[in-house]
């Protein structure tokens, strides 16, 4: 196999496999509702993070890195959805405690 196919072939693997151990935690944070265990900052910065390497896949010249680009555009999505929810409860948990 040629250097160009393998790093190829490495990186859709990668891709699927970081999507496949991903989206489950994020599945169930989103079905439940549950985000005591999540901390705040750990889904901001993956949200950052894969909005960089979304770029960066994109950017990347002469052809774009679409396993980069895809893997990223879909744990990103999930990291704002689960950061916002996060941030809905942490608000609506201290409003109801009393600020506390």
């Amino acid at each position: 196999m040629e250097q160009s196919a393998f790093f190829e072939v490495c990186g859709w693997v990668a891709s699927i496999t970081m999507i496949l151990g991903y989206l489950p935690q994020a599945i169930e944070t989103i079905r439940t509702r549950n985000t005591d265990g999540i901390a705040l900052p750990t889904f901001l910065m993956m949200a950052v993070g894969g909005m960089c390497f979304m770029l960066q896949g994109v950017l990347h010249k002469p052809d774009i890195l679409w396993a980069l680009f895809l893997t990223n555009l879909i744990t990103t999505t999930c990291s704002v959805i689960v950061f916002s929810i996060k941030v809905y409860n942490d608000y609506f948990k201290n409003s109801k405690s009393g600020g506390r």
